[in-house]
């Protein structure tokens, strides 16, 4: 089993940077990819940007190409989206996840997911 918990969310101005964290309460965090998602209300869930388990590869949904980066540091067990010249449209809860597949752009791939943070983007 593993716990993931997001922080890092708040509200902010369009233009303006954010840093996502998550942490996972598991040993074998180098062991899984991850990703990060996003829900807006009467929305699905959107695929924002995921990882392999060594970081070396990085997959991004169209929308946030370019300004959104997502990194990890397995000796910290913790995931980083950092999130630049944000838009009101970004605004949404995001909540990350984590898999034994190599790695995963739809939810259905991932097996642990955490509470999510709110991130509000006005004009």
């Amino acid at each position: 089993q593993v716990q993931l918990v997001e922080s890092g969310g708040g509200l902010v101005q369009a233009g303006d940077s954010v840093r996502l964290s998550c942490v996972a309460s598991t040993r074998t965090f180098s062991e899984y990819a991850m990703g990060w998602f996003r829900q807006s209300p009467g929305r699905e869930r959107e695929f924002v940007a995921g990882t392999t388990a060594t970081g070396k590869t990085e997959l991004y949904g169209d929308s946030v190409k370019g300004r959104f980066t997502i990194s990890r540091d397995n000796a910290k067990n913790t995931l980083y989206l950092q999130m630049n010249s944000l838009k009101p449209e970004d605004t949404a809860v995001y909540s990350c996840a984590a898999t034994l597949e190599l790695y995963g752009t739809k939810e259905s791939e991932y097996d642990y997911w955490g509470q999510g943070t709110q991130v509000t983007v006005f004009s």
